[in-house]
């Protein structure tokens, strides 16, 4: 089985991090293939980027969707993942929505501990968008600040890990997410020093991916997320405007996820 990891975010390190985290828990069979944005900002830390970054994200699935079997849009706030679906027939999911109906599994109320309140706002938009509201206990932000994006886990540990129990504690959380994908991996360093499960949220997005790889559900022919039809793209990027004008059905070819049989 093949994922395509999206990064949003330009940050090859960001990418490189993901990967290495996200090995320790990959099935056997599945083959991360991870992009990152070539477009954008280093790090999505608000609505409007989130914005920009989900145009960039339709793009490249359209580039890369050939052979794969899902999908992970790796950022957080889940940038494009509602157009991705209705656009796509690969099964496609993201950190936040998975992290979240993760924790609904785990226990009645979760706690988003994030590193920065400039993300809340975003972070607040993705609880609402999965209807998910009654079941938030809160978001948290640390006080401490912190010099680097890419080292914001190290710094911050102890007052992350402080925090995720005063969501506990205060809150009454029954389970923790470690929001932001700087934050990748550290749930497996601080899980003994928290009472309640933590979520990593890259970890969610890639497991929720395999299974319904693994279902092998059909792509939506109607509802919600039914594909648009054929539509004339002006000043796309060549893949994106095929595959919105439906130019790959026009020449016969097979869908991108269609996986080929040796002979």
């Amino acid at each position: 089985m093949r994922i395509l990891l999206i990064n949003p975010n330009t940050s090859f390190a960001m990418t490189e991090r993901m990967i290495t985290s996200a090995r320790a828990n990959l099935a056997p069979d599945v083959e991360l293939i991870a992009i990152t944005a070539e477009e954008g900002v280093p790090y999505i830390a608000s609505r409007a980027e989130a914005l920009v970054a989900g145009t960039t994200t339709l793009e490249l699935i359209a580039r890369h969707q050939h052979g794969m079997d899902a999908v992970v849009i790796a950022a957080f706030g889940d940038p494009g993942l509602i157009a991705a679906r209705e656009l796509f027939d690969l099964p496609i999911t993201a950190m936040a929505e998975a992290a979240m109906l993760t924790a609904c599994m785990l226990g009645p109320r979760f706690s988003i501990i994030t590193f920065s309140h400039a993300l809340t706002a975003w972070y607040e938009d993705a609880v609402a968008l999965a209807g998910l509201q009654p079941r938030c206990a809160s978001i948290r932000v640390p006080r401490a600040a912190f010099r680097s994006v890419h080292d914001v886990q190290h710094e911050l540990e102890d007052d992350l890990a402080a925090l995720a129990c005063r969501a506990v504690e205060e809150d009454k959380a029954d389970v923790v997410l470690l929001a932001g994908a700087p934050l990748t991996g550290l749930a497996a360093r601080i899980a003994a020093r928290v009472p309640v499960p933590l979520v990593d949220p890259l970890d969610a997005a890639i497991g929720q991916a395999t299974l319904l790889a693994r279902l092998r559900t059909r792509p939506a022919q109607a509802g919600r997320f039914a594909r648009p039809g054929a539509k004339t793209a002006v000043g796309l990027t060549p893949a994106l405007a095929a595959w919105i004008e439906h130019r790959n059905e026009a020449a016969g070819m097979p869908a991108p996820h269609a996986r080929q049989e040796a002979n």
